[in-house]
């Protein structure tokens, strides 16, 4: 009998799931006030995502770009040497050299550069930068051939007078690459067939040896212009990307040891320059990043704007819910909830938008913009992060309301 009294006069406690309840039947009732406030939720939010998504997409763009240039490409080049000594310079035994000693080389090309003069009508001449080669360079040099063909090793053993001329120097030539094929031009007198047209994958912006007016020709024949066994430089091809940095040192191991301890040989790679792409891209990201973030703090100053001048239009409210026993915890925890939700709502609708537009440019073009899942997962927990934060203050206000007062207050 005591406990049934106990029972009948104990006050009422709320459970979870009313308070819950609660918080979305008040967001109802205030639907337009509470989804303008959510709105700059969803503007953060979706910003939040479309710049992840934007340095995602620049920093593929750029990686993409200096890989197309030769992922698995290592270049060597003379630098010089003491003083007052004869140039040490490379020659194509020292290619044959790494190709015999290091096993992770899988083909390599020298470079001989020449300078030219080509006839371009009657009494007109035009320079362009003859480059001697091996078939492999176009493998090497990740080159594509727009039209006929590349030379190859039957080409380079027998000494055939052919030559793949460079794309732009053929449109200007002939008009087009496909009138070029076939044609003959004369270098230094000495009548070279042209078996196809090529271009850089990547345009280089004449910072590499191929130039808008290149042209490209048999490395044995390139000896009847320069009888040297020297070389500018030799390109060598990793089998794998992942081992193109011990790789580099052992091409540099094996052609120093062939020359004199003086002299220096810069032995490169394109590892550095996607290190340093990739770390550039990355700050970027997180700038923008920070950026987008400013505009989730101004949305979460609209919450607790809101939300105080939802406290203050409810404070009878909030007296009636005490007097019949609500605890100060309970009180907090509703007007914490409303403020969660509100972010929640506004986090979601953001991740709608942030998603959408990548998805729909997957959708409508070729172009595979990379999504990140993990940005969604992270902006929703920002928007509950900052529903709790800014939601704290007017949660407080709340629970520390005299029932008294509030009961009197009109």
């Amino acid at each position: 009998m005591a406990t049934a009294t106990a029972t009948a006069t104990s006050p009422p406690k709320f459970v979870f799931g009313e308070i819950i309840s609660l918080a979305y039947d008040t967001f109802c009732a205030n639907k337009v006030r509470f989804s303008l406030t959510a709105l700059g939720m969803v503007i953060g939010t979706a910003s939040l995502i479309l710049v992840v998504t934007i340095g995602m997409t620049g920093k593929q763009y750029v990686l993409n770009q200096i890989q197309s240039i030769g992922a698995n490409m290592i270049d060597a080049e003379y630098q010089g040497g003491g003083e007052d000594k004869t140039p040490d310079r490379l020659t194509i035994d020292d290619m044959y050299a790494v190709l015999q000693r290091v096993s992770g080389v899988v083909t390599a090309s020298p470079v001989v550069p020449l300078d030219n003069r080509i006839p371009i009508g009657y009494g007109k001449e035009r320079d362009v930068r003859v480059l001697g080669v091996l078939p492999d360079y176009r493998l090497v040099r990740n080159l594509v051939i727009v039209s006929g063909r590349f030379f190859d090793a039957e080409d380079e053993q027998a000494r055939n007078k052919v030559a793949v001329i460079q794309q732009k120097l053929a449109e200007q030539l002939y008009g087009s690459v496909d009138k070029a094929v076939g044609k003959v031009i004369k270098l230094s007198g000495l009548p070279f067939n042209i078996s196809g047209t090529f271009r850089e994958r990547v345009d280089t912006f004449g910072q590499s040896e191929v130039t808008d007016s290149s042209i490209v020709i048999p490395y044995s024949v390139s000896r009847y212009f320069n009888n040297s066994p020297y070389v500018q430089q030799i390109y060598f091809s990793a089998a794998d990307p992942s081992m193109v940095v011990p790789v580099t040192e052992q091409v540099r191991e094996v052609i120093q040891s062939r020359h004199r301890p003086e002299s220096n040989f810069l032995i490169q790679n394109l590892t550095e320059l996607l290190t340093v792409a990739d770390r550039t891209a990355n700050a970027l990201t997180l700038v923008l990043f920070l950026i987008a973030a400013v505009t989730l703090l101004v949305g979460g100053i609209g919450i607790m704007n809101i939300m105080l001048a939802t406290v203050t239009s409810r404070i009878h409210e909030i007296g009636i819910r005490k007097a019949i026993g609500a605890t100060n915890s309970e009180i907090r925890f509703q007007f914490l909830s409303e403020a969660v939700l509100i972010s929640m709502i506004g986090g979601l609708g953001g991740v709608v938008v942030g998603l959408a537009l990548p998805f729909s440019v997957r959708f409508l073009t070729d172009y595979r913009i990379p999504i990140s899942g993990l940005s969604a997962i992270v902006a929703i927990f920002v928007s509950a992060v900052i529903g709790v934060l800014f939601g704290t203050v007017p949660a407080a206000r709340a629970a520390k309301m005299d029932p008294v007062e509030s009961l009197r207050y009109e």
